[in-house]
């Protein structure tokens, strides 16, 4: 993985983590929680949609899986939390 890669890596997660934070909580986490909910959650969205068939290309489509990866995640811990 060379540097751009990893930067682009970076502001997907961040900003899928934005704004699954904007669309689950009421707000973001902070620079770092939002890269790592987005991270992690690109990985939930990948395999779900990989279970679901459905396949979503390129710079919007990576933002759009990992953002809903990332809302799944956070509904999942907040059931978890209650």
């Amino acid at each position: 993985m060379d540097v751009t890669a990893l930067i682009i890596m970076l502001l997907i997660g961040a900003v899928a983590g934005w704004l699954a934070g904007n669309l689950m909580a009421g707000g973001g986490f902070g620079l770092l929680g939002n890269i790592v909910v987005g991270i992690i959650g690109a990985v939930v969205g990948g395999f779900l949609f990989g279970l679901l068939g459905i396949s979503a290309g390129g710079l919007i489509g990576s933002i759009i899986t990992a953002t809903v990866g990332a809302a799944v995640l956070l509904f999942v811990v907040g059931l978890i939390k209650k």
